[in-house]
């Protein structure tokens, strides 16, 4: 046995660990959150940006860590809620379609945060507002611009036809925290994700359902995910043709073992390469076709090696 192999072996009860105290803590803080918003209800009913000044806070940065820890390096990302409905939702399509070219909104419900509904941007852009049918009961939602414009307006909302928020503009320079997110790297991020490469060096021993609920980001219905581990020095190469090129956003992240960003870049050319990694770390590539499902990305030509 090769003595990779060995540490891989010698990982496997530090990553047990990990990912019993991962559990404890996304269900306490996961609970403090939810009760959070429900007494602070002036927070639910604005729009929440995840920028700076949220990640400026301990707090939110344990909530994102827990809830949320699949940094999305390449869309603005505004989160409303929970609010409570008890027929009908109408989103302002038309700020969102001004401000980005490809947008979709997730509607979750509460607490549990299962996906129910999503509006993307291929919607009527001669319409104003796009309205969906709900069950009574509360919702949250997940809102994420990509190919923003210079000026962005996160929509107004209305429910069962009484307007609930305003529309808010926003600086499209919201992401630039990500270029020193690392900074905010600690042993608590570490012991919470440290499972998370273990995982993906054993996925072809894992349920693929397993591996998907630990790794990807919940509610991406229009996105095709490809994701693996990545060693120390180790670079991705990735391979399109110019189909695929042409028709579809390729997205590239790359995360250290504590989930923080620490390489993104969008394809735009037949071949891309990361960087070497300092550290273990793995990546994920999202890959967007203006709000179609993932099943229908049939003439999708990507070719992936590690080395």
């Amino acid at each position: 046995m090769s003595t990779k192999n060995v540490g891989l072996i010698v990982e496997i009860p530090l990553a047990i660990s990990s990912f019993l105290f991962a559990k404890v803590n996304k269900f306490l803080i996961g609970n403090l959150y939810s009760i959070y918003l429900k007494i602070n209800q002036k927070k639910a009913n604005q729009w929440r940006v995840i920028d700076n000044q949220l990640v400026s806070s301990a707090i939110n940065m344990g909530v994102l860590m827990t809830k949320a820890p699949r940094w999305n390096t390449h869309a603005i990302i505004g989160t409303l809620g929970p609010f409570a409905v008890e027929n009908e939702l109408s989103l302002d399509i038309a700020s969102a379609n001004n401000s980005a070219q490809s947008w979709f909104a997730i509607f979750y419900d509460f607490p549990n945060y299962n996906t129910v509904d999503t509006i993307a941007s291929k919607v009527d852009n001669r319409e104003q507002w796009q309205s969906i049918k709900l069950k009574k009961g509360k919702y949250t939602i997940g809102l994420r611009y990509y190919n923003y414009a210079e000026k962005l307006t996160l929509p107004a909302v209305k429910i069962d036809g009484k307007k609930f928020t305003s529309t808010k503009e926003i600086p499209n320079d919201s992401n630039g925290f990500y270029h020193s997110i690392i900074s905010k790297k600690n042993w608590y991020f570490l012991a919470i994700h440290y499972y998370i490469y273990t995982v993906l060096k054993f996925r072809k021993y894992l349920p693929e359902s397993f591996v998907k609920y630990e790794f990807l980001p919940v509610g991406a219905i229009d996105t095709k995910f490809y994701y693996d581990a990545l060693d120390m020095g180790e670079i991705l190469t990735i391979e399109v043709d110019q189909n695929t090129l042409d028709k579809y956003d390729i997205y590239v992240t790359v995360y250290d073992r504590c989930s923080l960003p620490v390489q993104w870049f969008t394809v735009k050319s037949l071949q891309e390469k990361t960087k070497p990694l300092h550290n273990k770390g793995y990546y994920l590539i999202r890959v967007r076709n203006e709000g179609k499902p993932p099943e229908e990305f049939t003439d999708l030509q990507i070719k992936l090696n590690q080395g």
